[in-house]
């Protein structure tokens, strides 16, 4: 039943087995993550948490692409310069994203997929943790469906001589059309040390399966980091982190090209010009000699999301100016105190919003003043006082517990205010059955505010709909538990993870039975809905041998809604879907490795859905790709990959994209590390 249901060639069948990429996943003995807001072995946390690791990063285009095919983790691609992550069937403002623990979702992201995790500096990223789940006292709004945080790569030397040492990129592909440069410097000894990394991006128009060209879908990205870091002593530590990146002109592909149902395109022009995001982050790090560690985090965020668009057949185009400043403060400490560790701190946000709007006329240029996406000048004020606990029980039971009380507040011109403040809280349970077997459990009560996209969004939204604003919006509200097995022994180790989620008063689009002059859906968002959603992922790593390993993971999600009081499927959920990989040790240079990927068929839409140009009304298509590389590495820091993708050439989408994935793909990478 399960192969039949897949509706894929043969091969599907080892999805069951299905793998993240070489590259992105840590042995699980060797894995750290900061998911509690303190360094934790991943032994130590209830939550279900993968990570994937900066070279992966490095070698990916963007930032999120490391997030394809992982763990509990979709990445949807409405167009190739952007990529957005669905965890547990959630994304958009669902899911919290951080960098090294400080907000990067703002008062502008929206309920639907965003672009903005795309704007992080590949060359910054040490590590992408996602921690799948709702962990409510640590991270307050937003944190509902999981929390992908960014933790940079820091500059760091051993010895008290000034040393250097550089990295250097190439890369190289055919479906995209691909040419990015990467270089990284650092410089410095272990009390005092500096980094600086700068990145070039170009591609052409994506190739599809079977040979098609679709564009326009070329998009080109820069990109530079600098980073000073500080250690005067043992028990101190402090940087300062500044981040820049921008895409200059990015076409948003399911506007131009004609969708599903359409016979021509909705948009004549559409482009994000620029999408562009500046980072300053200060941290001080002090750990007292009582064994007390202060941490304190200061930091402001710029996106800036232009826009210039023009409905197919329109004789004008619109030209919008929209940028989120968003500063932040967080103060937390730390510790152990008889067997109980501990983490209480505060946070503080403050988001606004500047946005503007104006028509151009194509024949004589003349410009008019239009209402703004968002209402220019709207603010988030947030705070939160948290505190969380864990100690354990006996010898082998461990709990955690934490709470949280955010206070959120909403200023809209015109005097409008919305005051959405309420606690949320977790429980945590580890069960060492035995040495190497441990049972995880995580119940999580959360809620997530609306924000400025949700109550004033005014315009052209993806799937031909029109937005129209709402200032009367509550919080969402949702209850989640997993229940997981994780296992390790000598060459191997997994887990498996089954979860369910309620998720009550929903923020969804809702049409009003309207439709504008050019013949677009006039939609508003209400807390219309409530869903339920439930599901399993499991993640395996064995060494076949000394020198070959196989990892496998596999996903599925199944979910329930009702809106306006019909029930029907979820939306965007992902279909089952999983990898796995084959990796072998040739000789010390030499690595090679193959991968099947794998989805089934997605046919349970709901009614959105089934309305979207960018999803087929009959449901997406099951399908699996396979590939093969080679890697050379030398003593003195030569790294070269060369690598083939889809090599049957199958034209495929991922389950809510706006564009096919690339076919047949020939990639080359060459690093040259001293």
């Amino acid at each position: 039943m399960i192969l039949a249901a897949l509706n894929v060639p043969l091969a599907g069948c080892l999805l069951m087995l299905a793998a993240t990429p070489a590259a992105a996943e840590e042995p699980i003995d060797e894995i750290s993550v900061v998911a509690t807001r303190r360094r934790s072995a991943i032994e130590d946390v209830s939550v279900a948490v993968s990570t994937a690791n900066g070279t992966a990063a490095l070698e990916s285009k963007l930032a999120t692409d490391v997030l394809a095919d992982g763990i509990g983790v979709t990445l949807q691609q409405t167009t190739p310069g952007q990529g957005a992550a669905i965890v547990r069937g959630l994304n958009g403002s669902a899911i919290l994203h951080l960098v090294d623990g400080m907000r990067l979702s703002n008062a502008m992201f929206r309920t639907a997929p965003t672009p903005w995790f795309a704007l992080v500096p590949p060359t910054s990223i040490d590590r992408v943790e996602i921690i799948r789940g709702t962990p409510a006292s640590l991270y307050g709004s937003e944190a509902v469906g999981g929390v992908i945080q960014s933790v940079s790569r820091m500059p760091v030397f051993d010895s008290d001589e000034t040393e250097t040492a550089g990295d250097l990129l190439l890369g190289l592909d055919s479906a995209e059309l691909q040419r990015s440069i990467r270089a990284t410097l650092d410089v410095g000894n272990r009390r005092l040390a500096a980094s600086l990394s700068v990145e070039y991006l170009d591609t052409g128009n994506r190739r599809i399966g079977g040979g098609e060209r679709v564009g326009p879908s070329a998009y080109s990205a820069r990109a530079a980091r600098a980073v000073i870091r500080g250690t005067p002593n043992d028990s101190r530590e402090w940087y300062v982190d500044l981040h820049y990146l921008e895409q200059p002109e990015t076409p948003r592909v399911d506007e131009l090209v004609p969708g599903f149902g359409q016979t021509e395109p909705s948009s004549a022009e559409f482009l994000f010009a620029p999408n562009e995001r500046v980072f300053a982050h200060v941290q001080h790090d002090h750990r007292t000699s009582s064994g007390l560690d202060w941490k304190i985090d200061a930091a402001w965020q710029r996106i800036v999301d232009d826009r210039r668009t023009r409905d197919f057949g329109a004789d004008e185009r619109r030209i919008e100016n929209n940028r989120s400043d968003l500063y932040g403060l967080s103060l937390s400490v730390s510790g152990d105190l008889s067997g109980v560790s501990w983490i209480a701190g505060v946070d503080l946000y403050h988001d606004e919003v500047r946005s503007s709007r104006f028509a151009q006329s194509l024949a004589d240029n003349a410009t008019v003043a239009l209402a703004p996406r968002f209402p220019d000048g709207s603010t988030i004020a947030q705070g939160g006082l948290f505190a969380r606990l864990g100690w354990s029980l006996t010898s082998r039971h461990r709990l955690s517990a934490g709470m949280r009380y955010s206070d959120v507040r909403i200023d809209l011109p015109g005097g409008i205010r919305i005051d959405p403040g309420r606690l949320s809280g977790d429980l945590g349970w580890i069960f060492d059955i035995a040495d190497r077997w441990q049972i995880i459990a995580n119940l999580g009560n959360g809620f997530r505010a609306p924000n400025v996209a949700d109550l004033g969004t005014l315009g052209n939204r993806p799937g031909n709909r029109f937005n129209i604003p709402n200032s009367d919006l509550g919080a969402e509200t949702v209850d989640h538990l997993d229940l997981g097995l994780r296992f390790h022994g000598d060459g191997w180790h997994g887990e498996i993870v089954g979860w369910g989620l309620r998720y009550e008063d929903r923020i969804v689009s809702v049409s009003t039975g309207g439709t504008t002059p050019g013949g677009r859906d006039i939609v508003q968002s209400v807390n219309a809905a409530s869903a339920r959603l439930r599901g399993i992922e499991a993640g395996l790593l064995v060494e076949l041998a000394e020198s070959a390993r196989l990892r496998a993971a596999v996903n599925y999600t199944r979910g329930t809604q009702r809106v306006a009081g019909t029930d029907e499927p979820a939306d965007r959920v992902p279909p089952l879907h999983g990898r796995l990989t084959l990796e072998l040790d040739v000789t010390d240079a030499w690595q090679a490795e193959t991968w099947l990927v794998a989805a089934a068929n997605q046919d349970r839409l709901s009614a959105r859905d089934v309305r979207d140009v960018r999803i087929d009304p009959l449901g997406t298509p099951g399908w699996a790709r396979i590939g093969a590389g080679a890697r050379w590495m030398s003593a003195n820091g030569w790294n070269v990959r060369a690598a083939v993708d889809n090599i049957l050439d199958k034209r495929h989408r991922v389950h809510g994209s706006g564009i096919d994935a690339a076919g047949i793909n020939l990639s080359l990478t060459i690093r040259r590390s001293w």
